[in-house]
């Protein structure tokens, strides 16, 4: 198990999954201490990278592509406060932030993870039901309708027709966009037979976002909705990805050196978790394995 606790939060990674706790630092995002404990299987990530700054580093998590739905909701648009996949570490920590990102990244390869898209979520959204108040509405979802509420702020044409209330069948498609600039933020519903080019300020079926610190909370909801949409990808709506031309094929023995590795590896994990070998020794083992050309 490796394990790195930080003001900014703690990530424990047991072999299986890693779990995301948010700390109480003053730093940490609104949405990120709502959103409370979040844990992500091995399976969904791609990937974990640390960059190392002038005073504090910083772990990432990778997920792959269509395997969380408040990613796909938000489009990756999430600021670093409000992002549970990031998690800033002290200068004093780096070495154990680099020792958890080793152990991420060597069961990535002995489980043989791939990295690509997913065709169904592999992380349930946040739980229902939820509500959430910012710019000029609120914004509820019980699991199975959404209902848009107005406040004094809403433009007189989009709040005459009243509250509104969508059900989860009539919805195709959900986004969160935050402001930026002088282009205020928005979260909108597509909803079947009533598509708009109306800005959100004059749709009644978005909720608009002005900046504001309660801004992240609407993409909690719209995470939830997407969670129980159907999966782009599954619904053919997912867009291509143009992937860069990779290296060149390996050589007839590339394929038997990875194996080899592998088979290694698994034995070394098998010999710790029957005790044969110590915390200290399975590290030294493993890194030794990893470094042989």
């Amino acid at each position: 198990m490796a394990e790195i606790i930080q003001r900014d939060g703690t990530w424990i990674f047991d072999g299986d999954a890693v779990r995301l706790t948010p700390g109480r630092d003053k730093n940490v995002g609104l949405l990120r201490r709502t959103l409370g404990e979040l844990t992500v299987p091995l399976g969904a990530l791609a990937g974990v990278s640390l960059e190392q700054g002038r005073r504090a580093g910083r772990l990432r998590l990778r997920l792959r592509e269509g395997a969380d739905p408040l990613l796909q909701a938000t489009g990756g648009k999430l600021t670093e406060p409000n992002d549970p996949y990031q998690l800033t570490v002290e200068p004093d920590r780096l070495g154990v932030a680099e020792y958890f990102a080793d152990e991420v990244r060597d069961a990535l390869l002995l489980d043989q993870v791939p990295s690509g898209p997913v065709d169904g979520y592999l992380l349930p959204g946040p739980a229902v039901p939820l509500s959430a108040s910012a710019g000029d509405g609120t914004a509820s979802f019980d699991g199975e309708r959404v209902r848009l509420e107005w406040n004094w702020k809403t433009e007189d044409a989009k709040s005459a027709s009243g509250a509104r209330s969508l059900a989860l069948g009539n919805i195709t498609a959900v986004e969160w966009r935050p402001a930026a600039g002088l282009e205020n933020g928005c979260l909108r519903f597509t909803v079947r037979g009533a598509d708009t080019k109306a800005p959100p300020k004059y749709d009644p079926n978005s909720v608009e976002l002005w900046g504001f610190k309660r801004d992240p909370l609407m993409a909690l909801v719209a995470a939830a909705v997407q969670a129980r949409l159907p999966h782009p990808a599954a619904s053919g709506e997912a867009r291509a990805t143009e992937l860069p031309a990779g290296p060149a094929a390996p050589g007839p023995d590339a394929g038997s050196d990875h194996d080899a590795l592998l088979r290694r590896l698994r034995e070394l994990g098998e010999l710790h978790r029957e005790g044969v070998l110590t915390d200290e020794e399975f590290t030294l083992a493993k890194q030794a394995v990893l470094k042989r050309p």
